[in-house]
């Protein structure tokens, strides 16, 4: 198979994926090029997500490690898999690669939780807060790449809706709730989409009122994607520079306890939409 000039992060994830299982089996590189019959730099290539690597040969490399979690290992065949092209690809090359990557995380996540302190989810924004938003980042964007996010967002929220949608839980600080994106109307707008989006079954929406004081990680953008194994959990962190995709242990473990922390000190859902009409009624 052909190289790859910008590989995906779910392809790097799969690579990294690969890697921890030959290195925690003691399997060298040399050994898995002989095994499936590839020479030494291909396997740093697969192993870095820059050459694919079929479903077969997943398989194979899984029995020699003699790595036994079958759910685990049939989820790597799967990421191998053809087929693997989404909706977003319609955006490549036209919108940053990392906007096209949280858009597929979100698509093959099993369940998701976030938090936000000043910023309404992207999935939970109306069409006219997302162009508020869009309309006020350094440097400034032309009109054509905004119409190009807007529509971006627009489908990437389709991900909540369907046969078998995902859980997603959205944690938002007051001070989001707060903020007025595009004018009060908009704002107002917002809040009501938001009691409406937290009527569904697979979304539950918990504020943190200022008066809750303070919670670990305050002020940042976090995303908690659940894959069909734990071991394929991802955290989304939003930069300045573009997103940050963490998968360590121990990244996992710190941010599981943040999200922790902060249902703990959340309002319940009911409390949360009381919360939202009187902010809502106030504008």
């Amino acid at each position: 198979m052909a190289a790859r000039t910008s590989p995906t992060e779910r392809q790097k994830r799969l690579g990294a994926e690969i890697r921890r299982m030959r290195t925690s089996a003691g399997v060298s590189a040399e050994y898995a090029a002989g095994l499936l019959g590839v020479d030494r730099g291909k396997i740093s290539h697969i192993e870095s997500g820059v050459r694919a690597i079929s479903p077969e040969r997943v398989r194979t490399l899984a029995c020699n490690c003699d790595c036994q979690d079958e759910r685990y290992v049939e989820a790597l065949v799967d990421m191998a898999g053809p087929g693997q092209r989404g909706w977003w690809d319609r955006y490549r090359g036209s919108l940053p690669q990392g906007l096209q990557d949280i858009a597929e995380l979100e698509a093959h996540a099993v369940g998701m939780r976030a938090a936000y302190s000043v910023h309404i989810p992207g999935l939970l924004q109306t069409s006219d807060h997302a162009l508020a938003v869009f309309r006020v980042v350094v440097p400034q964007l032309p009109d054509h790449e905004v119409a190009l996010r807007l529509a971006h967002r627009v489908e990437r929220q389709n991900v909540l809706d369907g046969g078998s949608p995902p859980a997603f839980v959205a944690i938002v600080h007051e001070a989001a709730l707060r903020m007025r994106f595009g004018g009060r109307e908009v704002a107002r707008a917002q809040l009501g989409h938001l009691l409406k989006r937290s009527e569904q079954d697979n979304v539950t929406l918990l504020v943190i009122p200022f008066e809750a004081g303070a919670f670990p990680g305050a002020g940042q953008t976090v995303l908690y994607a659940e894959g069909p194994v734990p071991q394929l959990d991802t955290v989304q962190v939003d930069n300045s520079h573009g997103p940050d995709f963490l998968y360590a242990d121990t990244q996992l473990a710190k941010y599981r306890a943040h999200l922790e922390w902060m249902e703990r000190i959340a309002l319940s859902p009911s409390a949360s939409r009381d919360f939202i009409r009187e902010i809502a009624n106030d504008l």
